[in-house]
């Protein structure tokens, strides 16, 4: 079978559990990217099986079902949150008093071009204000610095692929992970740029990334306390929940991570309160 870069294919040695896109080939193996899951892997060549369209369709079908249940929730408490908002801004009493909200911004970098893609499309679902950047994960730590000082951030998310090896060393060994240290060196450098963990809120991992690692070095919300694979769109979904709950607020750990696609064993974080704030009076250009 003749492959070529962006087909898509099953891993046979792994029961064809999960769609991937090649990335690269070479004349006997090919380097492969998880299509729903951020999970960077390699195989050989012969352990591939082409996917036909039907199957890739009732695939997606199904995991888009899963995105529509986390949209749901989501959506679901941001109409609580804007009632709890209506209620704050006129102290409880029925006014015709209109208020604006100033949402967090997002800096989102991302090792893939096309999650960053689906993840800004959902961002704008959701209307969180982002810049998205696209970079290699071995690039990010050298640009973190002065994408921040342009964008000025509230949230910064660190997104990518990420795969624990087992070859390499056992759980707690980081020469283990494809891109777990990069990912904590970016966090590093984000927390001397700010090193209030509430004035700067920092997401970091991607699949079966060391948590702890990420954590310790000063993110608020990382991957994968378990070392499971997360979702493409898990990262959207805990940042936009910052970035719409308010700064009087703590964030509910569990809220935030029930209404992700992957779960608490896929996605943890400490406790960490909201950014954004509201405004009075919302002034329309006819007024």
């Amino acid at each position: 079978m003749k492959y070529v870069v962006g087909d898509i294919v099953t891993r046979h040695s792994y029961q064809n559990d999960m769609l991937f896109r090649i990335l690269e080939l070479t004349d006997q193996t090919a380097m492969l990217a998880g299509e729903e899951m951020r999970l960077l892997a390699d195989a050989p060549l012969d352990d591939l099986l082409p996917v036909s369209d039907i199957d890739k369709r009732k695939r997606r079908e199904l995991g888009k079902q899963k995105e529509d249940v986390s949209y749901r929730l989501f959506r679901q408490d941001a109409k609580l949150m804007k009632k709890r908002n209506e209620y704050a801004a006129t102290s409880g009493y029925e006014s015709d008093a209109s208020f604006f909200e100033l949402r967090g911004r997002v800096l989102h970098l991302d090792g893939d071009a096309f999650y960053l893609q689906r993840c800004t499309e959902l961002y704008e679902r959701f209307g969180v204000p982002v810049y998205g950047v696209h970079l290699d994960e071995k690039k990010m730590p050298d640009q973190i610095a002065s994408l921040l000082e342009m964008v000025q951030p509230d949230i910064v998310v660190i997104t990518g692929h990420d795969a624990y090896l087992e070859t390499r060393g056992n759980r707690d060994d980081l020469r283990a992970y494809r891109h777990t240290k990069y990912f904590a060196e970016c966090v590093r450098v984000a927390r001397k740029y700010c090193a209030n963990r509430d004035q700067l809120i920092i997401f970091a991992g991607a699949c079966q990334s060391h948590f702890e690692t990420l954590i310790k070095a000063g993110a608020n919300f990382a991957s994968s306390p378990d070392r499971v694979n997360i979702h493409a769109l898990d990262p959207v979904y805990i940042a936009s929940k910052v970035s719409q709950t308010s700064y009087l607020d703590a964030i509910k750990l569990w809220e935030v991570l029930r209404n992700t696609i992957t779960g608490e064993k896929g996605l943890g974080g400490i406790e960490t309160k909201g950014i954004m704030r509201l405004g009075m009076p919302l002034k329309t250009p006819e007024s």
